[in-house]
């Protein structure tokens, strides 16, 4: 039983009847909620502050900073939900692979998996391994009272691809080349990988988390043949292994307009949407039964408050037919935006949404 639940199956008050929760459950809220992907990270000043000479990783492992920067967007923005501190690399780091993310490359691991001695690094993860994360979350839900927190994992095909690859790709060339010559392998990968972010994202849920988001970063590189073969059924391994938690789940790609419907066939409640496909075309591809998160596009919030209001009604109104809507960016923050720029953004969604 999660720490977020009753008996009953239902989370507390101070979160259940949230905004956020209920635009996931496609229920009417108060006004459309609002977070974004990256909130807590560097546009802001104080994130700066706090992780100065702290790398990357580490500071992913340390309860009382993970706190800290996981609040300071609620304090600063208002948004409706915070998002857990962390990266999606954390629990490989934690059961033993040799990676670090390196500034300004991003995750680069060490010995790339090539075969299938290789398979022999990515053992299971225990609750042991990674007991800072519940000690963060602990003290998160503390705080945060009636303010839901989200966790999160990265995908199995998006960690397969950095442990194929051995770094960030533009081109898959080596994790598409054992997903086409070696399809055991690469279904054996994934299938490991399902089971390493399954049993993160419960320890999360377990923690305190009121929902979960599974990022497939990179999926936007298939197509969907190859998505619904060598993808979907490890990604939807992982959604069942949590579904007992009557938790939200939100699955988010970019480039995955074109895998929207398959995305949410994998069994998310919730998906998400990058800027690129209309919010009301969004909901023909992914079908009946799902509420939607997104879609701005984050460059517009440096195109001045007129252009954000303006670019910001039409998502608005693309959504006015969705059953659950949770307004976000088409993607993550980006580091230079203007901090002012999404506590304005907050503030419009909100007040034009009012019911």
């Amino acid at each position: 039983m999660s720490a977020n639940a009753s008996p009953s199956g239902h989370q507390p008050t101070a979160t259940y009847d949230s905004a956020f929760l209920k635009a996931c459950r496609r229920e009417p809220v108060p006004h459309t909620p609002v977070w974004f992907m990256r909130q807590a990270g560097r546009s802001l000043p104080e994130y700066l502050k706090v992780r100065e000479g702290i790398p990357m990783l580490e500071s992913c492992m340390r309860p009382e900073l993970v706190t800290e920067i996981t609040l300071q967007p609620v304090r600063r923005h208002h948004v409706d939900a915070a998002i857990y501190f962390s990266d999606i690399v954390v629990p490989l780091k934690a059961i033993g692979i040799d990676l670090d993310i390196k500034p300004g490359v991003g995750p680069v691991v060490e010995r790339p998996i090539r075969s299938r001695a290789d398979l022999a690094q990515l053992r299971d993860l225990t609750p042991e391994d990674v007991s800072y994360v519940t000690e963060a979350i602990n003290m998160l839900t503390a705080e945060l009272g009636g303010t839901p927190l989200i966790g999160f994992a990265g995908a199995p095909f998006t960690l397969a691809s950095y442990l194929v690859e051995g770094g960030p790709s533009r081109t898959y060339e080596n994790a598409k080349a054992m997903m086409y010559g070696d399809p055991e392998l690469w279904a054996d990968l994934l299938d490991r990988l399902a089971e390493i972010t399954a049993a993160f994202l419960r320890v999360q849920i377990e923690a305190g988390a009121s929902a979960v988001q599974l990022f497939d970063s990179w999926a936007g590189a298939l197509a969907p043949a190859d998505y619904r073969r060598s993808v979907l059924p490890a990604s939807a391994k992982v959604f069942r292994s949590v579904e007992r938690y009557g938790v939200p789940r939100i699955h988010f790609g970019v480039g995955t307009g074109e895998l929207l419907g398959l995305m949410g066939e994998a069994g998310a409640d919730v998906v998400g949407v990058d800027w690129r496909v209309p919010l009301d075309e969004a909901v023909r591809r992914v079908g009946p039964g799902k509420a939607l998160q997104g879609n701005l596009d984050p460059t517009v919030l440096f195109a001045g408050p007129e252009a954000v209001r303006t670019k910001t009604r039409e998502v608005l109104d693309s959504a006015a037919g969705l059953e659950g809507h949770v307004f976000n960016l088409g993607h993550g923050v980006l580091p230079s935006t203007d901090p002012d720029a999404l506590t304005r953004l907050v503030e419009y969604v909100h007040e034009q949404t009012a019911r």
